[in-house]
């Protein structure tokens, strides 16, 4: 066998370099000559972690009764970001595996603008679901300026929900064209397990209640918690509540629009001018819920709670396990600080993760090594 080709030291990276030492120790403690030595290529690692990559999802056609006219199309709305990005495919994949007529559905994806400053991370998300879902179109991708919303953001009680993309949903009747009057807008951390036509069903009488959001609502839920003593104490601010039916919590991250009644209601100046309030005097500790709560709680029409079987991702602080709520299950949402991904990868999953690992097309970087 020839000698294999000798690699100085002082040319490897430091991975490299390691590996090339403790080959060097084996040959002298095991007696094996450079003539009897075995080839390894040093395959160097890059310098900044590769984009994720994906597994290919199969084709989803249409069953036979789909209708086939740009009216009938299901439009769904979702933002794109690098650190949620396995959750929106897996979200993705969901809601076309579950439903009857998958090519009748239309995504809008917001990401935002200032993600080309960094390496063209956009271009990377973009390319990562057209490479997902090949298949799947009309894909259309829209840029949300952060700096519409950066001034308008108070600090909330974490992190992730003071990022400027968590607040697009508040302009998507100013985003999507004008074509589309009515969409689903849906968090990244949730996954369809029915057919998604049903819950788009029901926003077709928003216009007939005269409201402009669907959702499921939550009546039981502690409404004062989520305002401050100074909010309630302020008997002009309280008074925003009066009149309406008793309040009840609704979550942002599963609803339905009517997009052309937000335009005319003014409800994007309306949810800005609260949280221009907020600015001024801390009378919430959440991010982009308690505006559209002050503008819409109790005034809402209800949806099915199977809809929305929301905070499978614990609290905001600590993100502990939760079990499912009793009753059906149309819709599964890790709503809170706990994300099925991360605890999955960090091999601490609670038992509702082992409901979104199935659809999770997430494909682990393959060795450093070839022998």
């Amino acid at each position: 066998m020839a000698a294999a080709t000798a690699i100085p030291f002082w040319s490897l990276s430091p991975p490299s370099m390691s590996v090339a030492l403790l080959l060097a120790l084996l040959l002298t403690i095991g007696g094996i000559g450079a003539a009897d030595a075995i080839r390894v290529d040093v395959i160097r690692l890059p310098s900044s972690p590769p984009f994720p990559a994906f597994r290919e999802a199969p084709a989803f056609r249409n069953g036979d009764g789909c209708p086939n006219s740009p009216e009938s199309r299901v439009h769904i709305a979702m933002t794109l970001d690098a650190n949620y990005l396995r959750g929106t495919i897996a979200a993705v994949f969901s809601i076309l595996q579950h439903t009857a007529c998958p090519e009748s559905v239309s995504f809008h994806f917001l990401l935002s603008s200032s993600a080309a400053g960094a390496g063209d991370e956009s271009g990377d998300l973009v390319a990562a679901i057209r490479a997902t879902f090949p298949y799947l179109d009309p894909i259309s991708v829209y840029r949300f300026d952060p700096s519409r919303v950066r001034g308008r953001i108070s600090r909330s009680v974490r992190h992730a929900l003071d990022q400027p993309l968590n607040y697009a949903r508040i302009y998507l009747a100013d985003t999507l064209p004008a074509a589309v009057r009515r969409v689903i807008y849906l968090d990244s951390d949730v996954i369809v397990v029915d057919d998604v036509i049903n819950l788009w069903s029901v926003g077709a009488g928003l216009a007939a209640t005269n409201h402009v959001v669907a959702a499921p609502e939550y009546c039981h839920a502690n409404f004062t918690k989520y305002f401050t003593d100074s909010f309630w104490s302020d008997p002009d601010l309280a008074a925003n509540f009066a009149g309406r039916r008793a309040p009840c919590y609704f979550n942002t991250g599963v609803m339905v629009m009517d997009v052309e009644r937000w335009r005319i209601g003014g409800y994007t100046r309306r949810v800005e001018e609260w949280m221009a309030v907020q600015k001024r005097k801390r009378i919430y500790h959440l991010g982009s819920l308690p505006p559209f709560l002050l503008v819409l709680a109790g005034d809402i029409k209800a949806v099915d709670h199977r809809w929305n079987q929301h905070g499978l991702g614990g609290d905001n602080l600590e993100g502990k396990c939760r079990s499912l709520h009793p009753g059906p299950i149309s819709l599964l949402h890790w709503s809170g600080k706990g994300k099925p991904w991360l605890r999955l990868d960090s091999r601490k999953p609670c038992n509702v993760d082992y409901l979104w690992a199935p659809y999770d097309l997430y494909k682990p970087a393959a060795a450093v090594l070839e022998e």
